[in-house]
C-alpha cells in the first residue's frame, strides 16, 4: 500500500507541477488588445496597429469624402472625396475580413481627434472646406504610410502581410489625389517619421553599399516609434496650416 501511494504521489507532481507553472507563466503574459489568434497566426502589437490603424482611417475618411462630395467647393474636391470614399469602403471590407479570419477585434467609432476633424469639416464652406479637406486626409495618409511600410517588411503573417501590400496601394493613390487638387502645401508638411537610430543605420548601409542578407528587421518598438513620430508630427504640422489657412 505504501509503495502505491507513492507512485500516486509521484504522478500528481508530475502532473500539477507544470499545470503551476503554466498557470504562473499566463500570469505574466503581457495584455493585448486583441482576440485570441487562429492557430498558428503570429500577431503581434505592430499587426493590430496596422489593423486598428486601417479601419480607423476608414471610419472617419468615408464620411469626409461623402462630406466632399457633397460640398466641395473645386470639382476636383468633389471628384477626389467621392472616390475616397469609395475606395475606403474597399478597403475597410478588407480589413474586416482580415480581422474575421484573426479574430481580432477592431474598432467601431472613430476617435474623438477624427470626430473633431469631422465637425471642423461640418463648419466649414467653399475654399475653407476644399483647403481643410486636403489638408486633414493628406497628413493623415502621410501618418499611416510609414506604418503600412514597417508592419510590412516585419510581419510574420501572410493575412497582415497580405493587408498592408493592399492598404500600400489605396493609400499611395490617395495621396495621390489628393495633390492633384493643388491644395497641398508642399513645404508645411511634416518630416519623414523615420526614428534616428534606424535612419543612421540605413544611411550607413547604403553608403557601405552592404547588404543585411534578409534584410532589415523591423521590430515592434520600431513600428510603435514611427507610429508615435508621425502622429506628433503630423498633429503639430496640421494645427500650424489650419492656422494659416
Amino acid at each position: 500500500m505504501a509503495s502505491l501511494n507513492s507512485v500516486r504521489r509521484r504522478l500528481a507532481h508530475r502532473v500539477i507541477l507544470p499545470l503551476v507553472v503554466l498557470g504562473a507563466g499566463i500570469g505574466v503574459l503581457p495584455g493585448a488588445a486583441q482576440a485570441a489568434p487562429n492557430p498558428g497566426v503570429q500577431m503581434n502589437a505592430a499587426d493590430m496597429t496596422l489593423l486598428n490603424g486601417v479601419r480607423l482611417a476608414g471610419l472617419w475618411e468615408m464620411p469626409a469624402g461623402t462630406m466632399a462630395a457633397e460640398k466641395g467647393q473645386s470639382a476636383r474636391v468633389r471628384e477626389v472625396g467621392a472616390e475616397i470614399a469609395r475606395q475606403h469602403g474597399v478597403l475597410d471590407q478588407l480589413v474586416v475580413e482580415a480581422a474575421n479570419k484573426l479574430g481580432a477585434v477592431l474598432p467601431t467609432d472613430p476617435t474623438a481627434q477624427q470626430k473633431g476633424w469631422l465637425t471642423e469639416m461640418q463648419n466649414a464652406t467653399g475654399a475653407q472646406f476644399d483647403q481643410i479637406f486636403v489638408t486633414r486626409l493628406r497628413v493623415a495618409h502621410g501618418n499611416i504610410f510609414p506604418v503600412i511600410g514597417a508592419v510590412r517588411a516585419s510581419t510574420k503573417d501572410p493575412i497582415v502581410r497580405k493587408l498592408a501590400e493592399d492598404a500600400n496601394k489605396f493609400v499611395n493613390d490617395h495621396m495621390t489625389m489628393l495633390e492633384s487638387t493643388g491644395l497641398v502645401r508642399w513645404q508645411q508638411l511634416p518630416p519623414p517619421a523615420l526614428p534616428p537610430a534606424q535612419s543612421d543605420s540605413l544611411v550607413a548601409a547604403a553608403k557601405a553599399n552592404v547588404g543585411t542578407g534578409g534584410g532589415l528587421q523591423v521590430g515592434t518598438g520600431i513600428v510603435w516609434a514611427v507610429f508615435l513620430i508621425a502622429l506628433a508630427t503630423g498633429g503639430y504640422t496640421t494645427w500650424r496650416l489650419m492656422r494659416r489657412a
